[in-house]
């Protein structure tokens, strides 16, 4: 077998473990999560996935330093254009992220539940893939704020922003059985708050009498 092929063969593994920890992880969290069952989910032996990642602590850590720095790298990449008005940068931000959560539902649920478990490692983590985008976000808020254009802290922007995007998947089962609303009419429901959400937050940006 060439080196080419030995290579391609070894990547194909590599992401038929990675995705099946990223589904076992999502579904059961890190701890219920046995490296026999990410092994059984891959179609590989035990031996094989040890070769690859030599344990369950460094996979995990992988995927989600994967997840975070893909979501993280899209909204860096908003910040970072300096082309982008607050209110463009304001619009992409809610859109990656719902688009983001749509294809990743458990995503949010499994964070929260392993920083219950585990929130130093979990946190730094985060903060870590987090820094670039947010150092930029709140020195242009800041600077918006000082010339009178907005009024909100960052810290209320961020949390704003992220309960009116992220929490709707974290309380889609309550939400969806309150309001008898289809998987499909739940995702029309999330296409129309990237018009909302942005609406909303710029109204809570307004400063008093504007």
């Amino acid at each position: 077998m060439s080196k080419t092929k030995i290579k391609a063969k070894e990547a194909s593994t590599e992401e038929r473990i990675k995705e099946a920890a990223r589904k076992l992880f999502t579904q059961k969290g890190f701890a219920a999560t046995r490296t026999r069952d990410i092994a059984d989910e891959a179609g590989i032996n035990l031996a094989l996935l040890n070769y690859y990642f030599r344990s369950k602590q460094k996979l995990f850590d992988i995927i989600m330093i994967e997840n975070f720095r893909g979501l993280m790298g899209l909204m860096t990449g908003h910040f970072r254009d300096e082309q982008l008005t607050m209110e463009d940068k304001i619009a992409k931000m809610v859109g990656t992220y719902i688009d983001f959560i749509s294809k990743n539902p458990d995503l949010p649920l499994f964070v929260l539940s392993e920083l219950q478990g585990n929130p130093s490692a979990i946190a730094a983590r985060i903060n870590q893939e987090f820094m670039p985008a947010r150092t930029q976000l709140f020195k242009e808020l800041q600077e918006s704020n000082r010339e009178g254009k907005t009024a909100l802290e960052p810290f209320h922007f961020v949390a704003n922003l992220i309960g009116l995007t992220i929490f709707p998947f974290i309380a889609r089962p309550i939400l969806q059985r309150t309001t008898q609303t289809t998987d499909e009419q739940f995702a029309a429901f999330m296409q129309e708050r990237r018009t909302l959400v942005p609406m909303w937050i710029r109204m809570m940006m307004k400063p008093p009498g504007k």
